[in-house]
């Protein structure tokens, strides 16, 4: 009886999310239909435990009391009434000041208290292939951008572009680009504005907080402020983490609504 009630409460919690489109905030929408794949498995799964189940239960009668039925119904639920009742909060500037913000300089990313490698700035796709094949990558995706001199960041390409700035900083600077993102401010630079979008390569688990440095000119934003922005790509030396990053200067500003959904994903 465990077992069904284990496999048919993550079937029910697989549908709720994707009924209520909030598995996006779990995983890459890309890989979606694996979720609803393995909703499926784990549904007829637990139909076969439970046909084995009564077979079992009609021999043994005795075991068919008001507490163990009251106990499966609660064991049945619980996943589903933690989605419910645990309201889920999409990632802002509070996490990315309660993770710490930092720019490893080798590995790009870091560990976090909880298992989790939490990425900045930069995404780091390089873990997920050799050497020759990221190189191989990187160089047919460069290829999209660096003959314009005017760049569209949108939902689809923001990862694969932000990527590609701060691997080839060289190749972007000068360039122009618009895109969105909410308002972070360094607490250990007064004069360190950031824009960025949290966005997610295959699952929550190696998500990360990604964008560039503004310089707005002594303009501040409150944190959180979603703008869209146009601006030249320039580099300067960033003092708290010790190099030269990629920064974006401002030649237009805009606020703007919240997305309906402020998460980007990594496409391949």
């Amino acid at each position: 009886m465990i077992r069904f009630l284990i496999l048919s409460g993550y079937f029910e919690l697989m549908m709720y999310l994707q009924l209520t489109g909030k598995l996006n905030q779990y995983i890459n929408t890309h890989y979606s239909y694996l979720a609803v794949l393995s909703a499926v498995l784990s549904l007829g799964f637990a139909i076969v435990q439970l046909v084995n189940w009564i077979r079992h239960a009609e021999h043994n009668h005795h075991l068919q009391t008001k507490f163990s039925r009251a106990f499966a119904l609660v064991l049945l639920a619980t996943p589903l009434m933690a989605i419910v009742f645990i309201p889920s909060k999409s990632l802002d500037a509070t996490i990315v000041s309660a993770k710490g913000f930092n720019f490893p300089l080798a590995e790009g990313s870091g560990d976090s208290s909880d298992g989790t490698q939490i990425q900045y700035l930069q995404p780091n796709t390089s873990v997920y292939f050799t050497k020759s094949a990221y190189d191989k990558l990187m160089k047919k995706e460069l290829a999209k951008y660096e003959n314009l001199s005017k760049i569209t960041v949108t939902d689809n390409n923001y990862m694969e572009i932000m990527e590609l700035i701060y691997n080839f900083p060289g190749t972007f600077e000068g360039k122009t680009i618009t895109y969105t993102g909410f308002v972070y401010n360094d607490p250990t630079d007064a004069s360190a504005q950031f824009l960025f979008r949290f966005g997610i390569i295959h699952c929550i688990a190696d998500s990360g907080v990604f964008g560039l440095r503004t310089l707005t000119d002594g303009i501040t934003y409150p944190d959180n402020t979603w703008l869209r922005i146009t601006g030249q790509i320039q580099t300067a030396y960033y003092t708290p983490f010790k190099r030269e990053l990629p920064i974006i200067k401002p030649d237009h500003i805009d606020k703007v609504e919240k997305p309906t959904n402020p998460y980007v994903y990594r496409n391949f």
